[in-house]
């Protein structure tokens, strides 16, 4: 089954060993493919993250070029806007995420969220080994996460997120504008 019917036909849901097995034999991509702005989507797989993202706001990723990564851009009036995830709370969202996904916490980070912007870049983009495949990955400057990219058409990718002690998350990014 071709990878676009795939995750058309999962796109509410699959179990996370499906899906890791499905990203696993998508094929790879450099990290010059993965240029230009991304509009983001969860995959749910059980993990306590999942429908996080969305429920805050995520609009998806910037590549502008290796050095230059905006990893979190959300939506906001005047369109979508990078903000610093090195001060978002990783330990809550692993540790506690009953908290994260409180009506509370949204309504906190929809106020300070304005505080949060910024203009630098936060992340890289670098090619690494990933279960035995060179493959483009986005490396977090202040965090413990590398978010890892396949190909599922040439204008998607399943992104997963490798951070210590939370079993796998994925999320779709669809090209919303080619880099330049």
């Amino acid at each position: 089954m071709s990878a676009d019917r795939w995750l058309a036909e999962h796109r509410d849901g699959v179990e996370r060993g499906e899906a890791l097995a499905r990203f696993r034999a998508l094929q790879p991509v450099t990290p010059d493919q993965m240029l230009g702005r991304w509009r983001g989507s969860g995959l749910p797989t059980g993990s306590p993250l999942d429908g996080l993202l969305e429920a805050y706001g995520w609009y998806g990723k910037e590549f502008v070029d290796a050095e230059t990564v905006h990893p979190l851009l959300f939506d906001t009036r005047s369109g979508p806007r990078p903000v610093d995830p090195a001060l978002i709370p990783v330990s809550v969202l692993r540790d506690r995420p009953g908290l994260a996904h409180s009506r509370a916490a949204r309504l906190a980070f929809r106020t300070v969220r304005p505080l949060l912007t910024t203009t630098k870049p936060k992340a890289r983009l670098r090619a690494v080994q990933h279960s035995g495949v060179v493959t483009a990955a986005m490396v977090y400057d202040a965090l413990p996460i590398i978010d890892v990219f396949k190909q599922v058409s040439p204008d998607v990718r399943l992104g997963l997120m490798d951070l210590r002690g939370l079993s796998s998350f994925f999320f779709l990014l669809h090209r919303d504008s080619p880099a330049g």
